[in-house]
């Protein structure tokens, strides 16, 4: 048997662009929701899955844990964010949330929203500087005896964020590939 190290120098995420990477992310949250919360696979998997970005997190090339993005006019959401169990710590939620808040703004999204049950909203505020949204009542799901809080974090974009202005081949490109020209790209002559 395969030990996994859970050492978080090992931890690297990704964008999932990949059919290979899909189900690893499908795999965790099946373990994740399903196996040890009891969610129904139907809300556990929904429609969202094919117009959102998914991250995936490895552990050498161990999947440990997923995130989906989903885009709105002004903000991005984070969804269905899962570790497996060993991997529940501080440094892979720091590494998968940095890498998916540069993603995000990179694309030129400079908030995100998410929502959380108390427990995992208060993880949210105290390590990676969310805040809670005024205004905004408790938001119940079937199924889940807690309600959810809205949470909102703010991002500064980068010089090199992706707008309407990016040089059209960038806009071409794999999804967080924009750095790496494809194959398929020429140099004009």
């Amino acid at each position: 048997m395969r030990t996994i190290n859970p050492d978080h120098n090992q931890i690297r995420c990704e964008v999932v662009t990949t059919y290979e990477q899909m189900l690893h992310a499908y795999a965790i949250r099946a373990i994740c929701f399903m196996e040890e919360h009891g969610v129904k696979a139907q809300q556990t998997f929904d429609g969202n899955d094919y117009q959102a970005t998914h991250v995936i997190v490895y552990s050498s090339d161990e999947p440990i844990g997923t995130l989906r993005i989903r885009w709105f006019r002004d903000f991005a959401k984070f969804e269905r964010t899962a570790f497996r169990e060993a991997y529940r710590n501080i440094h892979t939620l720091k590494a998968t949330a940095d890498f998916s808040f540069n993603h995000v703004a990179r694309k030129g999204f400079d908030k995100v929203i998410t929502h959380a049950q108390p427990k995992y909203a208060r993880l949210w505020r105290m390590i990676l500087g969310f805040k809670t949204v005024e205004g905004k009542g408790p938001l119940y799901f079937e199924g889940h005896e807690e309600p959810y809080t809205e949470l909102v974090k703010e991002l500064v974009l980068p010089p090199n964020a992706i707008s309407a202005g990016t040089d059209s081949a960038v806009l071409f490109r794999v999804e967080g590939s924009w750095d790496a020209p494809s194959e398929y790209e020429t140099a004009a002559a």
